[in-house]
């Protein structure tokens, strides 16, 4: 039973990680207009890196909260992983 927990918590976090950088892209290519694929990685992605912004201080302009985001994810991944 833990192996399937591991599992699971490794495959969402990958998921995760995968759209927080898809998000990074999006947001280099201004897609703010971009359709359902755009919403859903902006609605997905949201609940993870807010929490993330509150904490860190503005930095000129550039959000690190994805790069903190990966960073924990693939934390959490590990952890997981030597169960």
């Amino acid at each position: 039973m833990g192996h399937v927990i591991a599992n699971f918590v490794t495959m969402l976090t990958a998921v995760l990680s995968l759209l927080v950088l898809v998000r990074v892209l999006l947001s280099w290519t201004n897609a703010s207009g971009g359709g359902g694929f755009t919403a859903f990685v902006y609605q997905a992605t949201e609940p993870l890196l807010s929490p993330i912004r509150r904490v860190l201080p503005p930095t000129g302009g550039l959000d690190w909260s994805p790069f903190i985001a990966i960073i924990v994810l693939s934390l959490v991944a590990r952890l997981f992983a030597g169960l």
